[in-house]
């Protein structure tokens, strides 16, 4: 597979999970801090929490953008939602991993078709490209 990017960014990560994360840009800075239940203060973001709002919004982004290209699916309602909830643990065979829970609302439209949307969504998302396979990710519509 060949993939030529339209945009590339980069961030620098100092200190760890309790350290800081900037893009080259300057446009994002952000303390991290280990979460309390991993044993930390909870003082600033961590990586799961970046990771669930970039996999949220870019996979809304996909789902509108899946609708343009297939006009059988219905418009997603301005007032749709995408919750991503990223979960970190140990994994059974060695070192750590992540599950994904979705959920999307679109007000409005029957379940059926907001099932169409999110399946065409996924198929077009990169973070759910990137992770397939490799994450388990459950996709629940309202």
């Amino acid at each position: 597979m060949t993939i030529t990017p339209v945009y590339t960014t980069a961030a620098t990560a100092t200190g760890g999970r309790d350290g800081r994360s900037k893009t080259h840009d300057g446009s994002l800075d952000v303390k991290l801090g280990v979460p309390v239940e991993m044993g930390g203060k909870g003082e600033g973001n961590n990586p799961e929490q970046l990771f669930a709002a970039g996999y949220a919004a870019c996979y809304l982004g996909a789902m509108k953008f899946a609708t343009t290209q297939d006009k059988s699916l219905a418009k997603v309602p301005a007032d749709t939602t995408v919750t991503a909830k990223v979960g970190i643990g140990p994994r059974s065979d060695k070192g750590f991993g992540i599950k994904v829970d979705i959920e999307v609302t679109m007000p409005g439209l029957d379940k059926a078709e907001v099932q169409k949307i999110a399946d065409a969504g996924h198929e077009i998302c990169p973070y759910s490209n990137a992770i397939k396979g490799n994450v388990a990710v459950t996709t629940s519509v309202a």
